[in-house]
């Protein structure tokens, strides 16, 4: 594979992903001008909801913890150049989040429903925040080697990667994980919330909350002594005292 396949492969993974996580905030975040909505299609029957919605979870689940593992990586690097692993993450997760958009089941019914504007207007900032949140934390760590960008244009002009450096900068001397923090707000506040909302709320709670055992598992791994310490100090999601 050349190198410029390998970049425009990268930046295409990154456009799929993009265009997927914004789908996914405009989707829960029953804006009007959207054509359809969390909590705006018509009910199915609940087992067959419960049961699709649970399969696109555990899909989306699967792929980013499975494929985040290192010993995964290094499987894949024997098929594919390691400068496009990155971006062939990024491309699966944009795929993996864009079918839960696609075919998340509405489930009838709400929790709530905030009528009341200044409330609501509330809620949608706290909302909106949430996502700026979390997209601000990926730039204090290097939004484009998260994404895969980094690894490619380095691979296309014959740069080697800079080696892993641990630094506590911004949010990260307050919370360890920022960016996941930042989604939990964005899928929590939100004026209307619809049973069909509740249940992706939920769940992917649960997955970010057992993702990140295992990425604590292998930060620690990768980074010794250093990242314990680290988290003696610093709230994994919350910026309590310890």
């Amino acid at each position: 594979m050349s190198k410029a396949i390998i970049f425009i492969y990268g930046v295409l993974a990154y456009a799929v992903a993009l265009i997927a996580q914004v789908w996914f905030i405009l989707y829960i975040g029953e804006w009007e001008f959207m054509p359809t909505s969390i909590s705006a299609q018509r009910p199915v029957p609940l087992s067959s909801a419960v049961m699709i919605n649970l399969a696109l979870v555990l899909v989306f689940a699967l792929q980013h913890s499975v494929m985040a593992r290192p010993s995964f990586k290094k499987h894949l690097s024997k098929i594919m150049p390691q400068a496009a692993e990155r971006s062939t993450y990024v491309l699966f997760s944009g795929v993996a989040l864009g079918l839960i958009c696609l075919y998340w089941q509405p489930i009838e019914g709400f929790l709530w429903r905030v009528d009341n504007e200044p409330v609501k207007g509330l809620l949608i900032a706290g909302y909106i925040f949430g996502w700026l949140f979390s997209l601000f934390s990926t730039f204090i760590i290097n939004h484009f080697e998260l994404f895969g960008l980094q690894q490619i244009y380095l691979n296309l002009i014959n740069k080697p990667e800079p080696p892993v450096c641990f630094k506590e900068k911004l949010l990260y001397k307050f919370v360890r994980h920022p960016i996941q923090l930042g989604v939990l707000i964005g899928i929590w506040l939100t004026p209307v919330m619809s049973y069909s909302h509740l249940m992706l709320s939920i769940t992917l709670s649960i997955y970010i909350f057992i993702g990140l055992r295992y990425e604590e598992r292998d930060l620690v791994s990768a980074l010794g002594n250093t990242y314990k310490e680290y988290q003696k100090r610093v709230g994994m999601l919350f910026p309590f005292p310890k």
